[in-house]
C-alpha cells in the first residue's frame, strides 16, 4: 500500500487474507481517505481473486478501470489484467451499464417503505399492495409500473398510484421494466468488480433505495457462499446510527446482519466514512481491521479506541498529527499496528476536490 511512515523506504505490505474480517476506514475531510480507498481497491483487484461490489455515493470510483498517465509500469501492468472485469453501473452517458431498478426487485418491506406505507396506519393500501404481490407470486398479470396504477380498475390500486405520484416516486429515473436491473447483476454477477454509481442518481431517495436493494440482494444470495468484498463509502448515509427514514432503517438493518453473520457466507464489509460516530455502532463494532487517517475529533478517537482496543492508545492518538495520505493500519490485515504513508495509485480518480483558484490574488 505504500511505505512505513517511521521507516521510510520499507514497504507496507498488507495481508490480503485479512480481508475475511470486516474493515473500517475513517478520516476527516482532506485526510486522503478517498484516495486511500481507491488505492486499496486497486491492490485488491490486482493481487487477489476477491470479487468486489462498491457503493459509490460521490462517483469517486467510476474511473477505476482507467489507468493513470505516468503510473508505475509494473503496477499498471498488473492492474491492466483486471480492467475488463470492472463494470460501472450509473445514470449517465459514461456508465458501462444504466443503473436501473424494478419495483419487483424490492422485498415487501422496501416496497412499502418507498410508498410510505405502514401496515397498521395504512391498513387498506397496504393490503392492496400485498394482494398485488401475491398475484405476482402466482405468475398472474401484475401492474408493472407505477404510472399504470393511476389507470387501474380498482380504487385501491389507483390510490397507490396517487400516493406514488404525490411522493414524487413516479419521477424517479431509475425505474425500468425492460432494462437489466442492478439486482440482476448482484444475483448473477458477470463482473469481477461492480461499481454502483449512486452519485449519478437524481435524488437522495433513489440513492438510499438502490443501496438498500444492493445490500438486500447480497444478503439474499448468501447461501451461494460466493466471497465478496462489499465496499460502502460514506457509510453514515447507508447504515446511519440514527436512520431518518424507513428505507435507511432497512439498509441499516441489512448492514448489521451482514456485519454480524456475513463472514461465514463470504460477505466481507469495508465501510468508509468521515464521521465514525454517525455509523451504526453494531456495524463498526464487528470490524477487525482499521484504517484510521487524520482525525482531529478527540471524541471520535476515544470511541474508536474503545472499539479497536487491540490498537495501543498512543498510536491512535497520533491520528491528529497525520498529513494527507498517512494512516494507522491495524488488524488481521496488518498484524502489528503501524503508521503507513500511502503509495501512488495507478488509476484515475473519479472525483476530486475543487481547486482553490478562487483564493488566487486578483
Amino acid at each position: 500500500m505504500g511505505e512505513l511512515l517511521r521507516a521510510p523506504g520499507v514497504a507496507a505490505v498488507l495481508d490480503s487474507g485479512g480481508l475475511d474480517r470486516h474493515t473500517f476506514m475513517c478520516g476527516q475531510s482532506g485526510s486522503g481517505k478517498t484516495y486511500a480507498l481507491g488505492l486499496l481497491l486497486e491492490r485488491v483487484l490486482a493481487e487477489t481473486a476477491l470479487p468486489v461490489v462498491v457503493l459509490d455515493p460521490n462517483s469517486d470510483y467510476v474511473r477505476l478501470a482507467s489507468l493513470r498517465d505516468g503510473a508505475d509500469p509494473e503496477l499498471a501492468d498488473r492492474f491492466a489484467r483486471v480492467v475488463d472485469d470492472i463494470t460501472v453501473w450509473g445514470d449517465g452517458p459514461t456508465a458501462d451499464q444504466p443503473l436501473r431498478l424494478r419495483f419487483s426487485d424490492l422485498d415487501p418491506e422496501a416496497q412499502a417503505a418507498v410508498l410510505g406505507l405502514d401496515p397498521i396506519a395504512d391498513l387498506d393500501e397496504y393490503a392492496v399492495l400485498r394482494d398485488l404481490l401475491r398475484e405476482q407470486e402466482h405468475d398472474r398479470p401484475l401492474v408493472t409500473g407505477f404510472e399504470q396504477l393511476l389507470q387501474a380498475e380498482t380504487p385501491g390500486a389507483r390510490s397507490l398510484g396517487v400516493r406514488a405520484r404525490n411522493l414524487g416516486v413516479l419521477d424517479w429515473g431509475l425505474w425500468s421494466r425492460k432494462q437489466r436491473s442492478i439486482v440482476d447483476e448482484i444475483c448473477g454477477s458477470t463482473a469481477r468488480c461492480t461499481v454502483v454509481d449512486l452519485g449519478s442518481l437524481g435524488t437522495p431517495q433513489e440513492q438510499r433505495l438502490v443501496a438498500q436493494a444492493v445490500l438486500s440482494a447480497l444478503w439474499q444470495t448468501r447461501a451461494t457462499r460466493r466471497p465478496r468484498l462489499i465496499v460502502v463509502d460514506e457509510a453514515h448515509n447507508v447504515c446511519p446510527a440514527q436512520p431518518g427514514d424507513a428505507v435507511s432503517a432497512l439498509s441499516t438493518e441489512t448492514a448489521i446482519q451482514i456485519a454480524a453473520e456475513g463472514r461465514k457466507f463470504g460477505l466481507y464489509l469495508l465501510t468508509s466514512t468521515q464521521r465514525p460516530h454517525k455509523v451504526h455502532k453494531n456495524v463498526v463494532s464487528q470490524c477487525d481491521n482499521l484504517f484510521l487517517m487524520r482525525m482531529n475529533s478527540h471524541d471520535d478517537l476515544a470511541e474508536l479506541s474503545g472499539i479497536f482496543s487491540f490498537v495501543p492508545e498512543g498510536l491512535m492518538a497520533g491520528a491528529t498529527t497525520f498529513a494527507m495520505g498517512e494512516a494507522l493500519v491495524a488488524g488481521k490485515i496488518l498484524r502489528r499496528p503501524a503508521y503507513v504513508r500511502m503509495g501512488e495509485r495507478v488509476t484515475q480518480e473519479g472525483g476530486a476536490d475543487i481547486p482553490p483558484t478562487w483564493a488566487d490574488p486578483r
